[in-house]
């Protein structure tokens, strides 16, 4: 088709003013079009999403809930009145001040019950962590996780005031001794692994068993934690007396560490928790008030 030398002019002045709105630079060229700027902060939305151990972020088996386990029933003095709801005793309230590290109130934290045995079994479990007196052992460090421990214990051997068993000054004097512990604990294995006795160790299913044993003098002499021994003699068994103490692996410290299914995302968020605590003075306090029984007592070699 033909354009019209009118038309033709009333094109030009169009096509000036459309290039006269681009801008030129110096050069002469047009300028691309300029990158879009961010400040370089991340917001407060992206910094959360960042955050593995932030509440929302959490790795649970409950969502907005921390179910925490432990065995039943649950002894003092790292619970009261076998109560774990409560947050007495130096085990619950451990896991209360960690909760609330993690951002939980007491509400949004729910105890369920698990064996001592079982807690430590391989497979999938049914709870963040369960504390429960679990020692960090590499044999147990295979098949489930641990947090840095919360508390360091020995081993403590309880014997019968007037008994022989009770004047005992040595690992090698306990070795003629019928000793027993409960099953599948550090205590068991330090009779068998550190006293290493003529006779086959008692074999208990909880600590109550290994007390009637005692009692009933099945026993000479029995083996738990410290603190535990402390709240044995003191209470439950007046007549009874700690002969001694001793770490069960020779040049090392025994820990209670948390426990947590295996590839667990949460251990280092409640090792982030339990540092805070320590470096506040928190879990130290706890430990006066739950454990300021546990004095010097001797140590057998």
């Amino acid at each position: 088709m033909r354009i019209s030398p009118s038309l033709r002019l009333l094109a030009v002045p169009l096509l000036v003013t459309v290039v006269a709105c681009a801008p030129v630079d110096e050069a002469g060229d047009e300028p691309s079009a300029a990158p879009e700027t961010t400040s370089g902060t991340p917001t407060d939305a992206e910094t959360t999403e960042a955050d593995p151990c932030a509440t929302e972020n959490l790795a649970l088996k409950t969502p907005g809930q921390l179910t925490i386990a432990t065995d039943s029933p649950a002894f003092p003095p790292w619970f009261s009145d076998n109560d774990p709801t409560n947050g007495e005793g130096f085990e619950s309230a451990v896991a209360y001040a960690v909760a609330d590290e993690l951002g939980f109130s007491e509400d949004q934290v729910t105890w369920i019950k698990v064996p001592f045995n079982n807690s430590y079994a391989p497979g999938a479990k049914q709870f963040d962590f369960d504390i429960n007196q679990i020692s960090i052992t590499p044999k147990r460090a295979e098949v489930v996780d641990f947090s840095d421990g919360y508390y360091s214990a020995s081993q403590a051997v309880i014997a019968l005031e007037g008994e022989p068993a009770a004047e005992v000054g040595s690992l090698e004097e306990l070795k003629d001794l019928k000793l027993g512990a409960q099953t599948g604990t550090t205590s068991l294995a330090a009779i068998t692994d550190v006293i290493q006795p003529t006779e086959q160790p008692l074999v208990f299913d909880d600590t109550n068993a290994a007390k009637q044993a005692l009692l009933n003098g099945q026993a000479d002499a029995i083996l738990a934690d410290l603190p535990t021994a402390f709240f044995i003699t003191a209470v439950e068994i007046p007549k009874g007396t700690i002969v001694g103490q001793f770490q069960p692996t020779t040049g090392q410290t025994e820990e209670f560490g948390m426990l947590f299914e295996k590839g667990s995302e949460l251990v280092p968020c409640v090792n982030a928790a339990l540092a805070t605590l320590k470096e506040s003075g928190e879990l130290a306090a706890l430990e006066e008030q739950w454990l300021s029984d546990v004095v010097d007592v001797p140590v057998l070699q």
